[in-house]
């Protein structure tokens, strides 16, 4: 929702003397939270609604385990055959002086008013995405990295584009330097930070926490159930099944499985819980060709393999890599920062791996997934015939 409101500055902006005129556009955040809440607001009710109508009963609280298969949430011990591990993730502590000062990021998609200087505590892709949106609604804004490389989960060569992109936007993008503490000093903060042994202090409105989210499994007891877990979450076998009690299953960011904490993965292994739940333990997740994307102008998308990780499985493979910037699907809309990198496997022309950075990059890259969940080569997917001009055409240079 936010997103697509910068959007139409973003695209004010850079069309300004290539036939549009504008006096300049501008967010009113205050109406645009007020129009994002007629989208959320009414999801708990209406999805607890729907609950109840199934025949589920909801308990509100907190929940633990007590034993293998009993949870309390507040005075209510529910006992049950089996127990599903569904609670997400939630922000990683930092061990810092004044942590306690960090605003989260669902409290960022509730703010009433932007303040005018924030900082983003972390180089991730909540980092990024909130940077570009408050960048673009006015705000001077600052991410402060603790390594050399933000996005670590992205291709390096256009996580550079992107850096360049952000800095461009006048977002100031600091890397290797840590935030060692946060300090409440009357109505602002002073946050604490060192660049390669140099001390920095800032003077700042809000501080964001970005720096990496956790499962949120930390107070559920999971010793009393037997339930063994692990820092990416709750042990469990091909089946989403705890390995250590058979009783209980985890999905989603809860469990340590071979998926991405991702919405759409989430999902995918909650209905395989739950028809393992009803008809035994038959149904495996399938994360072949799951695409994730960084929501920054121009949006950053990945599917599949980068280049370390197929060369360390000793994979033989192309890489074809270029900047797209000067291409028509970028020249039309004056994006100047954009690329692509596809690794295609020798002799069978399996796709490995797409990274792209460019406009509707969220979109084009579901067409690369597609590819490796159902075997197109790559000779298929230049010889298809698409709609021109369009995002999608671009593909057939790519491959």
């Amino acid at each position: 929702m936010l997103v697509g409101a910068t959007e139409i500055v973003d695209w004010n902006n850079r069309m300004q003397g290539n036939g549009i005129i504008s006096n300049g556009t501008e967010i009113d955040w205050a109406a645009l939270m007020r129009f994002k809440r007629t989208f959320t607001e009414p999801v708990p009710k209406t999805t607890e609604q729907w609950f109840v109508k199934a025949g589920i009963a909801p308990f509100h609280g907190r929940a633990r385990f007590v034993d293998e298969t009993a949870v309390m949430v507040g005075d209510d011990t529910l006992e049950a055959r089996h127990v599903l591990i569904a609670t997400g993730a939630w922000p990683a502590k930092l061990g810092i002086p004044g942590e306690q000062h960090l605003t989260r990021s669902d409290e960022f998609l509730e703010l009433e008013k932007l303040p005018k200087r924030i900082i983003f505590v972390g180089g991730g892709y909540i980092s990024f995405e909130f940077a570009h949106i408050a960048a673009r609604a006015g705000a001077q804004v600052k991410i402060l990295h603790g390594g050399a490389r933000p996005l670590v989960g992205f291709d390096p060569d256009l996580v550079t584009r992107l850096a360049q992109a952000t800095r461009d936007l006048g977002i100031d993008l600091r890397l290797d330097t840590v935030v060692e503490a946060i300090e409440k000093d009357g109505n602002q903060f002073l946050v604490h930070a060192s660049q390669k042994g140099a001390k920095q202090q800032f003077q700042i409105d809000l501080v964001v926490h970005g720096a990496g989210r956790i499962p949120e499994i930390e107070d559920l007891d999971l010793e009393k159930a037997g339930v063994e877990y692990q820092k990416r979450g709750v042990s469990v076998n091909e089946y989403l099944q705890s390995v250590s009690n058979a009783a209980v299953y985890a999905a989603g960011d809860a469990a340590a499985s071979g998926g991405l904490p991702l919405t759409p993965v989430a999902s995918m292994e909650g209905r395989v819980v739950a028809a393992n739940l009803l008809e035994g333990n038959r149904h495996k997740p399938d994360y072949t060709g799951v695409s994730t994307a960084v929501f920054t102008i121009p949006p950053l998308a990945s599917v599949g393999l980068q280049e370390n990780a197929a060369k360390a499985q000793g994979l033989k493979f192309k890489v074809n890599h270029g900047d797209t910037s000067g291409w028509y699907s970028s020249r039309r809309v004056g994006i100047k920062h954009s690329g692509y990198k596809v690794l295609v496997e020798e002799g069978s022309k399996r796709i490995l791996g797409a990274h792209l950075l460019g406009i509707h990059a969220e979109e084009t890259i579901n067409l690369f997934a597609m590819a490796m969940r159902f075997g197109l080569t790559a000779d298929q997917l230049k010889d298809m015939r698409y709609t021109y001009p369009s995002h999608s055409d671009d593909i057939s240079y790519m491959v």
